[in-house]
């Protein structure tokens, strides 16, 4: 019995020395492979929109080749298949570690104008463009903290690429900021508080003086000094308004006839990948 044991210990043994010696040959083939290789690789992925698939491949890259020519682009690359797969949590975290890691990287700059994307294009999703919904009814936190992005950008690198596509955006966010300001007025004048409607119109014109939305702002204004007995500061804010607007729909004329600002998807083209932003390295 003793002797049947010991067998068994040592056929063990092997066993598990020979399972090693697998999983260590399985792992040294995973490290043999270049990095161009597992780049071309994560590329592919990436073109078919397989972005999981192309996340691990170069996660493994940036593993495999940390101080290598490609581990930087491998970086930009993860942030944005987060991105495209619409995981904006992971996508800013990338895009925060990149910014950390390479403040001086020469296409910094794009990883600044990808974190105003996420928070830019989380305000309106896709079932916003099939109901046409009105992304002011929203709560502004990712329009605000999408602004701020883009507004970086502009300011540490105003001749960037990308900086004249951030104002563009940045003159819409405004607009959307404003807006939301006014869609809570709205909403307080309909439910009869006001002076917290009168407040908010106020915001939106003191706060966003060039945005669409002002037009708005200051016909309500009007409307609730009315309810509020405030009779001539709703005449002085009538002159105003009918010398800033004197075919406005809102006393009967037929305005501009535009369509809402927040319709802008037609205004850009595809936006640009790190694939677009970097040089593919050699």
């Amino acid at each position: 019995m003793q002797k049947k044991l010991s067998v068994l210990v040592v056929t063990c043994a092997l066993l598990g020395l020979s399972g090693c010696g697998l999983f260590s040959k399985s792992t040294d083939e995973s490290k043999n492979v270049s990095a161009s290789k597992l780049y071309a690789d994560a590329q592919d992925e990436m073109s078919g929109g397989h972005y999981e698939a192309a996340i691990k491949l170069y996660e493994k890259l940036e593993s495999n080749y940390p101080f290598g020519t490609y581990a930087a682009q491998a970086q930009m690359n993860i942030a944005y298949a987060h991105y495209k797969a619409n995981d904006q949590a992971e996508a800013l975290a990338a895009v925060e570690r990149f910014i950390k890691l390479h403040p001086n990287h020469p296409q910094v700059d794009y990883m600044y104008y990808l974190r105003g994307l996420i928070n830019f294009n989380d305000q309106l999703g896709f079932m916003n463009f099939i109901y046409a919904q009105d992304p002011t009814e929203r709560d502004p936190k990712a329009t605000r903290e999408s602004f701020a992005a883009f507004k970086e950008l502009v300011d540490k690198f105003p001749n960037s690429k990308y900086a004249a596509d951030s104002i563009a955006r940045m003159n819409y966010l405004i607009d959307a900021m404003a807006s939301y300001e006014v869609h809570v007025a709205n909403y307080y004048y309909r439910r009869g508080a006001y002076l917290a409607s009168l407040n908010r119109a106020q915001s939106a014109v003191t706060q966003f003086s060039q945005a669409n939305a002002r037009e708005e702002a200051l016909f309500l204004m009007i409307r609730c000094y009315d309810k509020l007995g405030m009779y001539d500061m709703r005449d002085d804010t009538q002159r105003i308004f009918a010398k800033n607007y004197p075919d406005s729909r809102f006393m009967g004329g037929k305005g501009s006839g535009d369509a809402p600002w927040w319709k802008f998807w037609s205004k850009w083209g595809p936006e640009p990948s790190p694939k677009d932003a970097l040089e593919a390295p050699q």
